[in-house]
């Protein structure tokens, strides 16, 4: 998910129009959280964002990419001593 960078300048603008109310609502919820309406605005928008972006099961690469992503596919799995340790050990519930 979206992590937020240390303080920099924004290069772009995002303007949206709401109603008084709307606004008002947006403020409360910011002044919740301890930061100010536009931050409060881009999080939740990112957060939504995030969320629908992680359910897209369909997605189109270049001929050369899908190729490096298909031979990955098929690789052989790596073996992870850690994780084969891990789940050798009987669990413990």
């Amino acid at each position: 998910m979206f992590e937020a960078a240390a303080a920099t300048p924004k290069e772009t603008r995002l303007s949206i129009r709401a109603t008084e109310q709307e606004k008002a609502i947006l403020a409360e919820a910011a002044r919740v959280q301890h930061t100010n309406v536009s931050k409060f605005v881009l999080q939740a928008s990112l957060d939504a964002a995030n969320a629908i972006l992680m359910y897209q099961t369909e997605f189109s690469l270049p001929p050369d990419q899908w190729e490096a992503f298909c031979e990955r596919l098929d690789a052989p799995p790596k073996v992870i001593p850690e994780l084969e340790r891990l789940f050798s050990e009987s669990e413990p519930f």
